[in-house]
């Protein structure tokens, strides 16, 4: 081989090197979105959920204490004030009601019906529901009436490798802690230099057809499946080009993959769809 061919051949094997292999879960591509931009009063998305009767997406941004609405693809927001400025982080849309998390832990829940208004009249808070510590990371189970809060950063974590969580049972206008639980991130991070470092859910959604729970982090660009018992069974690195902040994760009623991101290098937020492939 000439130098000129060396050269060449140390370059590709170079840039192979130095390629970031990213995987989908079954059902999905994770490379291909339809990509929906955000107006300006979006650019901060931080949580989306969809109501099972419908393909409406509500959302929630971490400034305001509103509640926004929209068809996906639409130019138009509803928007209803449900409580003062904060940093709301999920939402999540169960028996006709919608529940936001505050990072702090606390919880606001109000009937969906009241979107339909400038102000939610019938509000119902729980301040700091859970330990203290920092949350981002939502879901409510329509058929049980239990609400799932994963922890971004506590103290029961610190200098482990566990993420806590717990679960909390809504029942006669009352919201109580049922359970607690820990996922152990350690198994991320097996084998693989990539997914070093503390895992920081920032969003989680459930697969309404195979029953897996979606976790986003963040600021590890990573999604990650867990089982019905929170064992982790898979772990997809994301493109930061398509990916820049990923905070909101949800699934409609026909089982296609929203993913939010905070605007990023583009300038913008935006939410990418990711047909379920049948």
């Amino acid at each position: 081989m000439n130098k000129l061919g060396m050269l060449f051949f140390t370059l590709a094997a170079v840039a192979c090197m130095g390629q970031q292999e990213y995987t989908s879960p079954a059902g999905y591509d994770l490379s291909s979105p339809v990509t929906i931009k955000m107006p300006a009063i979006l650019d901060e998305i931080s949580g989306i959920s969809f109501s099972d009767k419908s393909d409406t997406v509500y959302a929630v941004q971490d400034e305001n204490g509103t509640v926004f609405h929209f068809k996906p693809g639409d130019k138009d927001l509803g928007a209803t004030k449900f409580a003062k400025k904060g940093d709301y982080e999920d939402i999540s849309v169960f028996n006709d009601q919608l529940v936001v998390l505050r990072s702090d832990g606390s919880l606001y829940l109000f009937p969906v019906n009241e979107t339909s208004q400038a102000e939610a009249v019938h509000v119902k808070e729980w301040k700091k529901m859970v330990p203290g510590g920092e949350y981002e990371a939502l879901y409510a189970d329509p058929a049980t009436r239990e609400i799932v809060v994963l922890c971004k950063q506590c103290a029961a974590d610190k200098k482990t490798s566990n993420v806590t969580g717990y679960v909390l049972q809504w029942a006669n206008d009352s919201l109580f802690i049922k359970d607690r639980f820990t996922l152990d991130a350690a198994a991320i991070s097996k084998g693989s230099s990539k997914h070093k470092g503390a895992f920081r859910p920032s969003a989680l959604a459930r697969n309404p057809r195979t029953g897996q729970w979606y976790i986003l982090s963040s600021v590890n660009k990573m999604l990650v499946l867990a089982d019905k018992n929170w064992q982790i069974t898979e772990t997809h690195t994301l493109r930061p080009s398509l990916f820049p902040q990923p905070e909101g994760i949800a699934f409609d009623k026909n089982g296609h993959l929203f993913i939010s991101n905070e605007k990023g290098t583009a300038g913008y937020g935006t939410i990418l769809k990711f047909e379920l492939k049948q």
